[in-house]
């Protein structure tokens, strides 16, 4: 079994000109790939097997993130099937000179664990041993739902 607190994963991306679209914010398609890179390591901690995307539930965003800032992501799972493992993805458009953040994308993912032969194969209970990890996986649950 493996606690919620053990998935979290945070990692920052500095947003460069090749990131960006043609208003100077990262490129949607970037924030996605760097929020789905940090969601499978947060799976891959949970079952302690290599993790495939297999679906992204939303993807909702909600302001840019400028060249310069750095996009700030923090996922953890927050639930699992037999082989599947659920993470809940927050990105966050962080100023690392006044350390200012603020909420620009969010998103669930879903991931599938996988075997040396590229089958599913099973993951472990989900264990939610603190008050804090009860906090975070309402949060997913009730924002999964909207």
């Amino acid at each position: 079994m493996t606690d919620l607190m053990e998935t979290l994963v945070e990692n920052r991306e500095m947003v460069q000109p090749n990131h960006a679209n043609m208003l100077d914010s990262a490129h949607g398609g970037n924030v996605m790939k760097w929020m789905d890179e940090v969601g499978a390591m947060s799976a891959m901690r949970f079952s302690g097997e290599t993790c495939v995307t297999a679906r992204v539930n939303q993807m909702n965003f909600e302001r840019p993130i400028s060249v310069g800032d750095t996009a700030y992501i923090t996922a953890y799972v927050y639930d699992s099937g037999e082989s599947s493992v659920r993470v809940r993805l927050v990105t966050e458009r962080e100023d690392l000179r006044t350390r200012e953040r603020e909420k620009t994308t969010e998103s669930y993912f879903v991931y599938v664990a996988i075997d040396e032969n590229n089958k599913p194969t099973s993951v472990p209970e989900l264990t939610v041993s603190t008050d804090e990890g009860e906090r975070l996986r309402k949060k997913a649950l009730d924002g999964e739902r909207d």
